[in-house]
């Protein structure tokens, strides 16, 4: 896919054209953001033979959220609240449902069973109902409490930020340092081939930031775009959010973890795609919360509607459900990818209204 290279500066180009239309500039960047991805994989293989599947699979997962963290900035500065908090939604729900969905069916179409360590999925699981807990608490606060005590609410929301970013630290001390050995892989990792060129750390680090840079220009490009297609296109603000943008922007996380899932590296395929997912609940989402005070015309909150909680809420159950046993196989990546398409019907079909705020600004 390197031909793909070529669409990286013809979507700058197209970018600072006039009279282009908006579809074709959008077309161009997603293309562009192909290659981009998978140059970013190859990157974190090679960083992964020296550091482990575990950590790995954190870099990956925090390279892999460069672009969603800047897309959501920019949309910050323009006051596209709804749009931030319906991609901070998609792409949990993109990972988990979608990422992992497709991995278990491509890994399971060419082995019978994966394995991977339970232990570390249950603790990621527990995390991540942590994520829905930090999102139900200020909406229950802002369903039963008068408009009157703003002030209240807004201090409700600087503390949750700040409880998930301390929790963030606190869960990379427990995986990186304290507790290594709930992470480590399940299946022993087979010899590579002797052909196979292995980088210096140093190359494949500059090469993940230098793809990171690029990526979150071209994504820049793409947002710039996305309003004026969806606006051609007649999709609404969740569908955008929640489909379009989180699938693009998670772009490198999709094409990582399906290619480990495929060499059979089912553990750096739970940290990329899972490991994404915890970043954004607990790491971007805080961080976007904290910014929204200097950036956004008015702070954003972490407060969903109903509609939001509830596919918030049962995504994460049944993944937590269909990855306990610490096995896999391609029905459990079909059931998964049926509840992300079940989602995507219900967001393309939901009215772009302010009389239906499933995602309040």
């Amino acid at each position: 896919m390197k031909f793909l290279f070529i669409f990286v500066p013809l979507a700058v180009i197209l970018d600072h054209l006039a009279n282009v239309p908006a579809a074709l500039t959008f077309a161009t960047a997603a293309l562009a953001i192909v290659p981009l991805a998978a140059a970013m994989v190859e990157a974190t293989e090679q960083l992964s033979f020296r550091t482990g599947q575990t950590i790995g699979g954190l870099l990956n997962a925090t390279f892999g959220n460069a672009p969603e963290l800047i897309i959501s900035l920019m949309a910050l500065r323009a006051g596209l609240l709804e749009v931030v908090k319906a991609s901070i939604v998609g792409v949990v729900l993109g990972n988990l449902l979608f990422v992992v969905g497709l991995s278990f069916l491509i890994g399971g179409l060419k082995y019978h069973v994966q394995k991977y360590n339970r232990r570390g999925a249950r603790i990621q699981r527990s995390i991540l109902m942590l994520a829905v807990i930090s999102i139900v608490v200020p909406s229950l606060f802002e369903g039963f409490i008068p408009p009157e005590f703003t002030e209240q609410e807004a201090s409700l929301n600087l503390g949750v930020a700040l409880v998930l970013l301390i929790t963030y630290g606190l869960s990379l001390l427990f995986m990186l340092k304290t507790h290594p050995d709930h992470f480590a892989p399940k299946q022993p990792e087979l010899a590579e081939e002797p052909t196979e060129a292995r980088w210096r750390p140093a190359v494949a680090v500059l090469a993940l930031l230098a793809t990171s840079v690029v990526l979150a220009l071209v994504s820049e490009v793409l947002v710039g775009a996305i309003e004026a297609t969806a606006a051609s296109l007649k999709l609404s603000k969740g569908f955008i959010g929640v489909i379009v943008i989180a699938l693009i922007g998670g772009a490198p996380e999709s094409v990582a973890a399906v290619a480990m899932a495929r060499k059979n590296k089912l553990d750096l395929t739970m940290g990329i795609a899972v490991g994404s997912s915890i970043q954004i609940s607990l790491f971007v989402a805080p961080v976007l919360t904290l910014m929204s005070y200097y950036l956004a015309p008015k702070p954003l909150t972490l407060v969903l509607g109903n509609a939001g909680i509830t596919i918030m809420l049962l995504s994460i159950l049944i993944f937590s459900m269909i990855v306990s046993d610490g096995k896999s196989n391609w029905f459990k990546g079909v059931q998964l990818l049926s509840v992300y398409l079940l989602i995507a019907l219900f967001c393309f079909y939901l009215p772009d209204s302010p009389e239906i705020p499933w995602l309040k600004p």
